[in-house]
């Protein structure tokens, strides 16, 4: 019997995806679980697995556009498994053997195996190709891939339909150095698998600021704002294929413990491409990080429909003045980008001044005061 391996269902609105990876080659024997196919959609890149044991046979090469439904591979369950040759006895008491003689002539071809095709019922596309433009000597293009594009695509509509202004202010991080450095062995002693780190910090101290204005948790639809009564709280992360923000639904229901178990659980399987559609979408704020890769100051770009995303950086050392004395603490600069066609500079202003008093006194995150 043949399988038909076919485009699973990606998601919604999401109805092509693109043949990253084959991870099993056409011809071979695979195990039903296998995962032999990666594809690629405009937000995630997902796992295909082998439906059957049997012979993969596909023709479509990497970089094919493919619809959800098409078939893109076949299975013939009636493909004897491979022989797994028996083990060899030893006999120490056998004389040596003779040394082999090298023969040069060149070893006979094996009989090629006729393979399945699989036909696109589109028009066929031409095959991915990288390759260096002639007469550009040291050159070489590759084609956008999906989540690039989307990302270059959702970035520039931020830019074009909103109106995006930035602005800043200073954390003296001293006192969650020191919660840091005094509860955090007895912190992920006892909640195992969780690091008490500075995200859940800003985290908790976003969905506290965001209580205290919730238009930058709203968003604008057509000619109505539409405010939440929940945090959905995205987190950037940067992965070799781009950035991807997954989403803390209902974050302020979560715990310290909770909230770094998801954040790491997040980050892993970004990196790793394991993070399911429906992780991506739905949020309502966003935090990204430009400091865990050296950022001492940026102006972060809205995650469209949102109206608010606040950008951490590098913590620095630095001179400030505290009491009429000019000591050394760490500080860190934090940027609030928002849509002023819905927040205006008071209440952006003031949400940073809320999140700037949390974090300097985090007993407020624990009081709610």
């Amino acid at each position: 019997m043949t399988v038909e391996i076919k485009v699973p269902v990606l998601g919604e609105s999401l109805n092509q995806a693109t043949v990253a990876r084959w991870l099993k080659q056409s011809g071979t024997y695979v195990q039903a679980g296998e995962t032999i196919l990666e594809l690629e959609t405009d937000k995630v890149t997902l796992d295909v697995p082998a439906p059957a044991a049997g012979q993969l046979t596909y023709d479509l090469a990497e970089g094919i556009d493919v619809d959800v439904g098409q078939v893109v591979a076949l299975i013939d369950e009636t493909a004897p498994p491979p022989r797994v040759a028996p083990k060899e006895t030893v006999d120490e008491h056998a004389p040596e053997p003779a040394l082999a003689v090298v023969d040069d002539a060149p070893p006979a071809s094996p009989a090629p195996q006729e393979a399945v095709s699989v036909k696109d019922d589109r028009q066929e596309k031409e095959p991915f190709i990288e390759h260096v433009a002639e007469g550009n000597e040291g050159e070489r293009r590759v084609p956008m891939s999906r989540l690039r594009q989307t990302i270059a695509r959702n970035l520039k509509a931020a830019q074009n339909n909103a109106a995006i202004l930035t602005t800043f202010n200073e954390v003296d991080m001293s006192a969650v150095k020191e919660l840091r450095a005094q509860y955090r062995d007895l912190f992920e002693k006892k909640h195992e698998g969780a690091r008490l780190g500075f995200m859940s910090f800003f985290a908790r101290a976003v969905i506290g600021a965001l209580k205290d204005y919730p238009i930058l948790n709203a968003q604008i639809d057509g000619q109505e704002i539409v405010y939440r009564d929940h945090v959905n709280l995205g987190i950037a992360v940067g992965t070799e294929r781009g950035l991807v923000v997954p989403v803390l639904r209902h974050a302020e229901t979560l715990s310290f413990a909770e909230l770094e178990k998801r954040i790491a659980d997040y980050g892993k399987r970004a990196r790793k491409g394991g993070l399911a559609l429906k992780e991506l979408e739905g949020g309502s704020f966003t935090i990204t990080n430009g400091g865990i890769f050296g950022s001492l100051l940026s102006t972060p770009i809205l995650n469209a429909p949102q109206s608010g995303v606040l950008g951490m950086h590098a913590i620095q050392e630095r001179p400030v003045a505290r009491n009429g004395q000019v000591v050394i603490r760490p500080m860190m600069y934090v940027a609030l980008s928002y849509d002023h066609r819905l927040v205006d500079g008071r209440e952006a202003v003031s949400f940073l001044v809320r999140l700037k008093e949390l974090i300097e006194d985090p007993r407020r995150l624990l009081l709610d005061i």
